[in-house]
């Protein structure tokens, strides 16, 4: 996987596991206190970064991220791990995306682009207003999406449900949010009006780490 780090000069470390077809473009508006490691690109799941330097870790999964994270075998501690838009069962038929949806986002094309993120990614003219595509080619994600699926397969006996919470967008069109809200319980928190990429309504990493309904 690719990685990009904001750094603070801090003590304190937030892992960003992004989405599918991410990088770090897509994040450059969110504010951060701490350093933060976008980590993006899901063609390898190799991992090579110092670690040793931070007192304290939180992690922040994203849509696909979301069963990456589950997966990485991490050596120390992470104080929060919090799920955003997604579910650590990715290609499960009934908890992960559906075979409309790996079709839709498999075939997603130059012309098309802007209608899928304007239909699905994002809720009101204002949020479009500032959405911006990453600067990855589509090659690079579909070579990725079928990675996902490899590593998906590979792992599945090692998939951990490893989240303390989980934040979703009441009209999340990705992945069914009824099942979601089977499958977390009291751990997940829903903003309403909100479709899957929520990095408009919460522009703070912080606040995700400490996030409340709304």
């Amino acid at each position: 996987m690719k990685q990009f780090l904001i750094n603070k000069n801090s003590e304190k470390l937030l892992i960003f596991f992004t989405g599918w077809g991410c990088d770090e473009s897509e994040f450059e508006h969110m504010e951060a206190n701490s350093d933060v490691l976008l980590l993006y690109d899901y063609s390898n799941l190799s991992l090579d970064f110092d670690f040793s330097k931070y007192k304290n870790i939180d992690l922040i999964a994203f849509s696909a991220g979301v069963f990456v994270a589950s997966i990485m075998n991490f050596n120390f501690k992470i104080n929060n791990k919090i799920a955003i838009s997604g579910n650590p069962f990715l290609f499960d038929e009934k908890l992960g995306l559906s075979k409309e949806i790996q079709d839709i986002l498999y075939n997603i094309t130059e012309k098309n682009a802007d209608d899928f993120a304007r239909n699905y990614l994002v809720k009101t003219d204002e949020e479009w207003k500032y959405f911006h595509h990453s600067k990855r080619t589509l090659e690079s994600c579909r070579e990725e999406f079928d990675k996902l699926k490899e590593f998906y397969l590979i792992n599945k006996q090692n998939i951990k449900d490893i989240y303390d919470c989980a934040i979703m967008g009441e009209e999340d069109q990705i992945f069914n949010i009824s099942i979601q809200k089977e499958f977390y319980k009291n751990r997940l928190s829903i903003i309403k009006n909100a479709r899957h990429n929520l990095f408009f309504r919460i522009n703070k990493y912080e606040q995700l780490l400490n996030f409340k309904n709304t």
